[in-house]
């Protein structure tokens, strides 16, 4: 059964999702953008029976507190650290990430600040190559090169509930199979007052994690790390020759497209459940066999 919690975390609640027994082998789950851990409500209690799965909301998310932007710079660096202390707080000394989007720069920053600490990686349309990103990321990479107001309010438009409900159901064959709740919660945490300059300002910061590419890709050749890509190959921001990159830099690397769009879970849950299952367990093994 998942319990729903919040903790302190240096003067900011931080609310999270916990599943399974905690004596089992961890598993970080990291949302991404305009999405909670919410997103996970269903792949949770397919894994709950064998891993201990731990599921927070970033700053600015979800019912997470969203902290004054001048006190609390919303940077991936920050997001990072926030969850990096969230980890040491509840206790999770190693621990498997299953990162998407934004969560995917914030997990790999973990990887990075704490390799030994990382046991597996999941990445579920979590993208670390230049070619992964689609040309849905033009309007975003202009306000990096020209930062000016006018190309700031232009993003503006990526936090319409029109845009929150197309990036759920673009590139999914039925639509009906996507839970209006979903898009219309994250719309709602959207409108909640200033979150859109928090938005904004990690619209400009993504940046930030383009540039760090070649250290995580450095990171997946040098630890090569078990990994798991599971992708919706029809994700109009997150292309798949993004997952199949993994391979090059990391050889073990194991790579899954599913017939959907970003929000894979929404229509494959199960599917990505059994790939993760599999996934653990063959690597289980090969440890207890080594």
């Amino acid at each position: 059964m998942t319990s729903f919690q919040s903790l302190d975390v240096n003067g900011n609640k931080i609310f999270y999702r916990e599943a399974g027994p905690k004596t089992a082998r961890n598993l970080l789950m990291l949302h991404g953008f305009p999405s909670s851990s919410h997103m996970f409500r269903n792949l949770i209690p397919l894994l709950a029976d064998r891993y201990h799965v731990v599921a927070p909301d970033l700053p600015g998310f979800g019912f997470s507190d969203a902290p004054d932007r001048k006190r609390f710079p919303y940077t991936f660096e920050n997001l990072s650290k926030t969850i990096d202390d969230f980890t040491k707080a509840i206790g999770l000394d190693r621990y498997a990430i299953y990162v998407f989007d934004y969560g995917a720069p914030v997990g790999f920053r973990l990887a990075l600040a704490h390799p030994d600490r990382i046991t597996a990686i999941i990445s579920q349309n979590g993208n670390a190559y230049e070619e992964g990103l689609s040309q849905g990321w033009n309007p975003i990479q202009k306000y990096w090169r020209n930062p000016t107001p006018a190309n700031r309010s232009a993003l503006r438009d990526f936090l319409t509930p029109e845009s929150t409900r197309w990036q759920y159901v673009h590139g999914v064959p039925d639509e009906k199979l996507v839970a209006p709740e979903s898009y219309t919660l994250d719309s709602a945490l959207l409108a909640r007052p200033n979150n859109d300059e928090i938005q904004l300002d990690l619209f400009l910061d993504y940046a930030s994690n383009v540039a760090l590419y070649p250290k995580f890709q450095e990171y997946f050749r040098a630890k090569k790390p078990s990994l798991l890509a599971v992708w919706g190959k029809n994700d109009p921001f997150f292309l798949p020759p993004g997952a199949e990159a993994f391979r090059r830099d990391n050889p073990i690397a194991e790579v899954h497209f599913f017939d959907t769009g970003h929000f894979a879970l929404e229509t494959h849950a199960q599917e990505i459940g059994s790939a993760i299952r599999d996934f653990f367990g063959r690597k289980l093994a090969e440890t207890v066999a080594a």
